[in-house]
């Protein structure tokens, strides 16, 4: 069974860029054994939510709680030292650094002797990144690199993995593989808070939906319920 303790709790954040107000008091949660999803469309308030969270933008009001403790107005190195880490768009990787040097980048702020096991863990996730180990981060398809960017968050053994449109530029196959991979991060025992634009994808691989709309949440509830609402079919599913 799925632990829904909470592990993450997003209470009434707002955000403003200024006169803009980009989310308007959003409360959400993530249990520890779950994986849970943001869709949305464009400028919905997905992205700054996750960017909230880290304290990479700062909140006009709200908390946010990560494993009982405040996170709001933390530095975020002190929120990936505490367990909390995220994959932005774009994927963000060292272009210049091989595979194994951008995994090294991600285990920065440890200091125990198990970053060397934790090495072959990402490995099995991510068995085509073993073999480019020694290649280049730039010369990477798109799928690898997004492979890579979340085997170098999980180098930080977060607890909570905040991942910000991990699908996104990539051909079907990839989407497909990408989130098995989130999957099985997810059965290893991380967390999940996942922002996608793919809604199929992305309410097949979870447990609990919210759907954001121009700041605001309208809908949340399992993954499946969310799926069937009429709703979210004609904006989001296409059907």
């Amino acid at each position: 069974m799925t632990d829904t303790r909470p592990v993450l709790e997003v209470r009434d954040l707002c955000v403003s860029y200024g006169a803009i107000e980009a989310v308007k008091g959003v409360s959400l949660s993530l249990g520890k054994g779950e994986i849970v999803t943001i869709i949305g469309a464009n400028g919905a308030g997905k992205s700054t939510t996750l960017r909230t969270i880290m304290g990479l933008v700062s909140a006009k009001g709200g908390t946010v709680v990560y494993d009982g403790w405040t996170v709001t107005g933390r530095p975020t190195h002190e929120v990936v030292r505490r367990g909390m880490t995220l994959v932005p768009e774009g994927r963000a990787v060292f272009a210049n650094l091989t595979v194994h040097e951008n995994l090294v980048m991600g285990a920065f702020t440890r200091e125990d002797r198990a970053i060397d096991a934790d090495y072959e863990r990402v490995f099995e996730i991510f068995p085509r990144l073993k073999e480019r180990r020694t290649q280049n981060a730039g010369t990477l398809s798109g799928g690898e690199q997004q492979m890579l960017a979340i085997a170098r968050a999980l180098m930080s053994r977060p607890k909570v993995l905040l991942l910000d449109e991990p699908s996104l530029g990539l051909a079907p196959l990839l989407v497909h593989t990408i989130f098995e991979s989130i999957e099985e991060v997810n059965r290893s025992g991380t967390a999940v808070l996942l922002v996608e634009q793919n809604a199929n994808a992305a309410l097949k691989h979870s447990h609990r939906a919210y759907v954001l709309e121009t700041g605001d949440l309208i809908l949340t509830g399992p993954s499946a319920e969310i799926a069937q609402d009429p709703r979210v079919k004609e904006a989001y599913l296409g059907e």
